[in-house]
């Protein structure tokens, strides 16, 4: 599961697919109607949140109206009630981490969105999230060959 702490406009198309696909699966996870994924670590921070489920719902809504701007057909209609407004931290570590893991998925798959997001370093973050100073959050799976990553405390 990716919960992409980045904004959604940073995602090409498969991306955004299937973080849709994933935030409605998160979603259902933290209304209880499934058992699997319970204890995903990318949840963590929606559970934090003083109302996680409207929390899920305003991430939807971030990437429902990234994919009306592209003319995509998501329905709406699975968002639900969105949270009052509290922003969820992530540091400005994670930012950067997931914006280097997505240009390697890009290299792979998206040649051309790769080259227009190449030179972005701290990216803007999902509606959801603030940056705040700090390492790779803790919740993070960071491949070996990626250890040195400074980690958030």
């Amino acid at each position: 599961m990716r919960l992409w702490s980045l904004h959604p406009r940073y995602l090409d198309t498969q991306g955004l697919l299937a973080c849709w696909r994933e935030a409605l699966l998160a979603k259902a996870v933290l209304s209880g109607q499934t058992s699997g994924y319970r204890h995903h670590p990318q949840l963590e921070r929606f559970r934090s949140h003083p109302s996680p489920r409207r929390a899920i719902n305003r991430y939807l809504a971030g990437l429902y109206l990234e994919a009306r701007r592209r003319s995509f057909a998501f329905d709406g209609r699975k968002v639900g009630r969105l949270s009052t407004g509290v922003r969820i931290p992530v540091t400005s570590g994670q930012a950067r981490y997931e914006m280097f893991h997505l240009k390697r998925k890009l290299w792979k798959r998206d040649r051309r969105t790769f080259f227009v997001l190449h030179l972005i370093t701290t990216p803007a973050l999902h509606p959801l999230f603030r940056m705040v100073d700090g390492g790779v959050e803790t919740w993070e799976h960071i491949p070996e060959k990626n250890h040195g990553t400074q980690r958030s405390r």
